[in-house]
């Protein structure tokens, strides 16, 4: 991060993200991975590109992630990369309300994704992920079973 961020900036970060914000993790099939697919985490916060000006001035602020337009006149500033989402969650966890199951919920699921030794921890791993079908508008998607 670019600047120093205040306590004020990372409470509306907090807020922000309770109110138009996502936190979710993806399980994607990938043959290239070890076990055939890609643990991918995401935070995203949603703006209409009405307001895209202050919103870019808002995102250069936290200096993590990028931004995308979408075609539908949304625009998503999406942190991705692991040690990104750990800055993030660190600076604005004392402040959130809403989200608080969702970052605790992130958190086990990063610190278990770096501890993978087995299958059997890769399962544990996918059972964490699909936790988040509590808490979000996702598919109604099963854990799928690994084969040798």
């Amino acid at each position: 991060m670019g600047q120093l961020i205040s306590s004020l900036q990372k409470a509306y970060f907090a807020g922000f993200l309770d109110g138009d914000g996502s936190i979710y993790v993806q399980i994607k099939p990938n043959t290239s991975y070890r076990y055939g697919f890609q643990i991918a985490p995401y935070i995203v916060l949603y703006q209409s590109r009405k307001g895209q000006d202050k919103f870019e001035k808002l995102c250069d602020i936290l200096d993590l992630g990028y931004l995308r337009k979408r075609n539908d006149g949304i625009c998503e500033y999406i942190i991705g990369r692991i040690d990104e989402i750990k800055i993030f969650l660190a600076m604005i966890e004392p402040y959130v309300i809403l989200k608080t199951e969702q970052i605790k919920l992130m958190k086990e699921i990063l610190d278990l994704k770096q501890k993978i030794k087995s299958k059997n921890d890769f399962r544990r791993l996918m059972k964490l992920v699909d936790r988040f079908r509590e808490f979000n508008y996702s598919k109604k998607r099963k854990v799928r079973v690994i084969t040798p």
